[in-house]
C-alpha cells in the first residue's frame, strides 16, 4: 500500500478503522446485530485477499469499499432470523427510497468522506454522490415526523440540538439535563427517538437514563460523545446510533433522519 508507511502492520491499520465501519454499517442497518454481521463478514473476505488494498487510498476507503462489495451484492436484505415486523417495515421503508442514496449521505455526513472517496467506495461518479446526497436529504426527511427527547446538559449543546430536530420537523417534548429529569420527562411525554449525551450535568450516566427510559418505550436512540471508539467495539451491546463530539448539524441531521426511518434498534441494553 504506497499510502502506508513501510513498517505499519496492516492488521493495526484496519483495526484503527474498525470503529467506525461499525458505525456506519449500524446506521445503514438500524441495528448493532445486523451492522456487525457486515463488518464480520467484510473482515473475513480481507483475510483471504488484501489486494484491494493495494493502491493509493487511504485505508478506511478500502476497507468501506470492500464492505460496499458485500453491501451490494447481498441485496441488502435483512436476515431470516430477525424480527418479522422489524423487517418486513424496513424492507417496505427501503424500497420507497432511491438506490444507494442513504450509503451515499451517511459516509458524507456521518463518516466525513470527501466525494471522491465515496465515489471510490461506491464505485460510481463524483456527480452521482452528490445527486445521491441531494436526493437522500429531501426523502429521508419526508419519510417521517416524530417527537424527539433530548437528553443534554450542555444549555448551548442542548439548544442546538433542539433547533436542528425542529428545523427537520419533528417536535422536541423536551430537555433533561440530568438522570431524574430525563426519567421525570419520558414519563410525561411519549416520544419515537431520544436523542442522548453519555454524561450528564449531576454525573449521572446518560446510556443508564436511557436504558430506564427504554423500560417505558421501544424507540431508536442516538449517543453523542467525544469518545465513539469506546462504544464500537463490537464486544457488547453497543448503540446503532452514535454520533460524535463536536458535532455538525449536516451530521446530527442525518443521524436523526437515519434513526427515525427505523421503527426500532438495538441499544446498550444489556
Amino acid at each position: 500500500m504506497n499510502n502506508t508507511p513501510a513498517n505499519a502492520n496492516f492488521s493495526d491499520l484496519v483495526a484503527a478503522e474498525l470503529p467506525y465501519l461499525r458505525r456506519y454499517s449500524r446506521a445503514l442497518t438500524g441495528s448493532q446485530t445486523r451492522g456487525d454481521k457486515y463488518t464480520v463478514a467484510t473482515l473475513e473476505i480481507l483475510l483471504k485477499d488484501r489486494s484491494p488494498f493495494e493502491n493509493d487510498h487511504p485505508v478506511k476507503v478500502n476497507l468501506f469499499k470492500c464492505f460496499h462489495a458485500i453491501w451490494s451484492t447481498s441485496g441488502q436484505q435483512f436476515n431470516d432470523d430477525e424480527d418479522d415486523k422489524m423487517k418486513s417495515r424496513a424492507l417496505g421503508l427501503l424500497a420507497n427510497l432511491t438506490a444507494n442514496s442513504r450509503e451515499a449521505l451517511l459516509l458524507r455526513t456521518i463518516e466525513d468522506l470527501s466525494y471522491e472517496h465515496i465515489a471510490v467506495v461506491m464505485g460510481i461518479e463524483v456527480q452521482e454522490v452528490k445527486d445521491l446526497i441531494a436526493t437522500a436529504n429531501v426523502e429521508l426527511a419526508d419519510s417521517f415526523k416524530g417527537r424527539v427527547m433530548i437528553i443534554e446538559d450542555e444549555p448551548i449543546i442542548a439548544a442546538d440540538l433542539a433547533a436542528i430536530v425542529s428545523d427537520l420537523g419533528h417536535e422536541v417534548t423536551g430537555i433533561a439535563r440530568t438522570h431524574t429529569e430525563a426519567i421525570k420527562l419520558g414519563n410525561a411525554h411519549n416520544a419515537d427517538l431520544i436523542l442522548a449525551d453519555i454524561q450528564l450535568a449531576d454525573n449521572s450516566s446518560g446510556i443508564d437514563a436511557v436504558n430506564d427510559l427504554l423500560e417505558m418505550m421501544d424507540v431508536p436512540v442516538i449517543f453523542i460523545t467525544a469518545f465513539p471508539e469506546r462504544l464500537l467495539t463490537g464486544d457488547k451491546a453497543e448503540p446503532a446510533f452514535l454520533i460524535s463530539k463536536p458535532f455538525h448539524e449536516l451530521e446530527v441531521k442525518s443521524a436523526v433522519s437515519q434513526a427515525m426511518f427505523f421503527a426500532s434498534t438495538d441499544t446498550l441494553k444489556s
